[in-house]
């Protein structure tokens, strides 16, 4: 392919050479080996607190860079690249505010957590209401997790597969099997290490391709000279309206919720955060996440801006060279890369190593949350901790290989993908709500908390499902930034046009609020709802509970209702007591 974006006769059809799948398998190797170090080697005993907090003694720099790379799974990887292709770098503008998630998590919700020295986040939620708004909220987030494994296998699977020429139906088992192994055996120390380890490779090999991306293009000027005349460079899109798909506001209030969702309110993210010996130690994870997101991201979204401007003049998707703007990754790697030995190999393990540690996090954080919040409570108080090791060791294979079977459902039926993404909407709002209520609202209840997430639940399913459905039968559709096939070598008269349908009919008002919104939309129903519920029933006693059930903000308020309650009951009682008046 030359500088204008005439694609080289023949370059997507080199497949892994031996170097690329020796990189591959090193890698494979190495994540294995750190699995059965840690589960015979590498812990102080076999108990289910250094099973899952590896101890309360891991070290701040793997554990920061387990958390980065936990958040960056294979469809990051892929799809980050993808979307500022498609549709610009406002999406990659979120990086912007992830240093206020950091600080509100650490200021915030982490003491609450830290505090109270809990296994699963969900145990928050029996000790500030009850067992019923746990188990409910414990459940979704399972239900949640195990359908988004699948999605982040499948993705970096079905690249393998396009640069391999391997079936998808081997490549899946094998690579989750080996995941589901060094998981199971060696628990949060394990996944920690190779997150660590995964997150190398995968920075290393981002950064080698973006380096001879740009050498091949003509340099950093050349990749933002055409970024700008494309369209792709946006920032301040300040338009107010909630309906565009996004902008500025957008970004900076839905995308910041989501953020905070998956960081204060997540157990596998959480779990990490208590690892670590102190909350001191938890201040240096922050900044090194922030520093890695924001680093990690740009990365991808950069990539995706090389990739335009490589074909600036010859869209692969209008040529029909790939059939969806996912594909654009491994495109683009067996175009460009192939002619270096082995770095095809890298950058592919560079996509597996995301999704292994995406999904080493959540089958460590369900299984977590499985035993602590439903097989615990059925155990004697003469379990031993052995024996809950290999319980949780159990379940980590148990849903591991569920997730394996439904791979290959997603294979089949790419509905599943939709119904991930439409869960994931669903329940972020809600479950953001549970805690926050909890934290910052003591005069809410256990009846407001249930209401309030039942209603979220039922609202943001119907709208999240209605949306879906007007996407999957063309009412909707977001316009796509233009492209070009002029230097393809062949006419085209659709040059320089927007590349999607003409609606069939105006969507329904608010199917058309920006999917980044869905959380702060469900979040805002779920606590306004509780709070009403919540001023209409029976108040929880203030002066029995807890001041470490709330966040910091809010405890000197409880603290300073029950000693006035404490005060009045003083007087009342020295009443009793005191001379009559004569």
């Amino acid at each position: 392919m030359n500088s204008t974006g005439n694609p080289v006769e023949g370059a997507v059809e080199l497949f892994f050479g031996w170097l690329d799948y020796s990189f591959f398998v090193l890698m494979l190797l190495l994540s294995t080996f750190i699995g059965i170090y840690f589960g015979f080697w590498g812990k102080k005993s076999d108990t289910p607190m250094e099973y899952l907090l590896g101890g309360k003694s891991m070290a701040t720099l793997p554990v920061a860079v387990s958390l980065v790379a936990s958040d960056i799974s294979g469809i990051s990887i892929m799809g980050d690249p993808a979307e500022a292709y498609t549709y610009g770098t406002l999406y990659w503008f979120r990086t912007a505010f992830y240093p206020l998630v950091m600080a509100v998590n650490y200021y915030l919700y982490l003491p609450v957590y830290y505090d109270l020295q809990l296994t699963s986040i969900f145990e928050y939620l029996q000790l500030r209401f009850n067992r019923s708004v746990r188990v409910m909220a414990s459940v979704l987030c399972t239900v949640a997790s195990i359908l988004y494994i699948p999605i982040v296998i499948y993705v970096p699977a079905l690249a393998l597969s396009e640069v391999t020429g391997l079936d998808i139906y081997i490549i899946t088992p094998v690579i989750s099997v080996v995941c589901i192994f060094y998981t199971m055996l060696g628990g949060i120390k394990a996944v920690v290490w190779t997150d660590f380890l995964q997150a190398i490779v995968m920075m290393m090999a981002s950064i080698v391709v973006i380096i001879l991306g740009l050498v091949h293009v003509g340099g950093f000027g050349t990749v933002w000279q055409r970024s700008l005349e494309g369209g792709r460079i946006k920032f301040f899109e300040m338009n107010p309206s909630p309906f565009e798909r996004l902008t500025f506001w957008i970004v900076l209030i839905g995308g910041t919720s989501q953020s905070i969702t998956y960081i204060s309110v997540g157990q596998g993210m959480v779990q990490r955060f208590l690892s670590l010996p102190t909350f001191k130690e938890t201040l240096k994870a922050h900044v090194i996440l922030a520093v890695g997101f924001m680093l990690i991201k740009s990365i991808s979204s950069f990539m995706g801006l090389t990739i335009f401007a490589t074909y600036y003049g010859c869209d692969p998707l209008k040529t029909k060279a790939i059939a969806r703007s996912d594909q654009l990754i491994p495109y683009y790697l067996m175009d460009i890369a192939s002619s270096v030995p082995g770095l095809p190999g890298l950058f592919v393990a560079g996509i597996f190593s995301a999704a292994l540690s995406t999904m080493s996090t959540v089958l460590n954080s369900v299984a977590a949350t499985l035993f602590e919040d439903f097989v615990r409570p059925c155990l004697s108080d003469k379990t031993s901790d052995k024996t809950s090791s290999n319980i949780i060791k159990l379940l980590v294979v148990i849903i591991g290989t569920f997730c394996v079977v439904l791979v290959m459902i997603v294979e089949k039926i790419g509905g599943v993908v939709q119904l991930n993404v439409s869960l994931s909407g669903v329940t972020n709002g809600a479950t953001l709500g549970l805690f926050t209520f909890g934290m910052f609202y003591p005069r809410g209840n256990s009846k407001g908390a249930l209401v309030g997430s039942i209603v979220s639940l039922l609202v943001m399913g119907w709208l999240v499902f209605g949306t879906q459905k007007a996407f999957a039968d063309g009412t909707m559709s977001y316009p796509k930034l233009p492209t070009s096939t002029a230097a393809c070598g062949f006419n085209d008269t659709l040059t320089e046009i927007l590349t999607t349908d003409v609606p069939k009919e105006e969507p329904f008002i608010l199917y058309r609020i920006s999917f980044m919104y869905y959380t702060t939309v469900g979040f805002i129903i779920m606590f306004v709802v509780a709070m009403v519920v919540s001023h209409f029933t029976e108040p929880p006693n203030i002066e029995e509970m807890n001041p470490k059930l709330f966040s910091p903000v809010i405890r000197k308020r409880v603290l300073m209702k029950r000693r006035k309650c404490a005060l009045k009951v003083i007087e009342e009682n020295d009443s009793l007591f005191a001379p009559p008046a004569e």
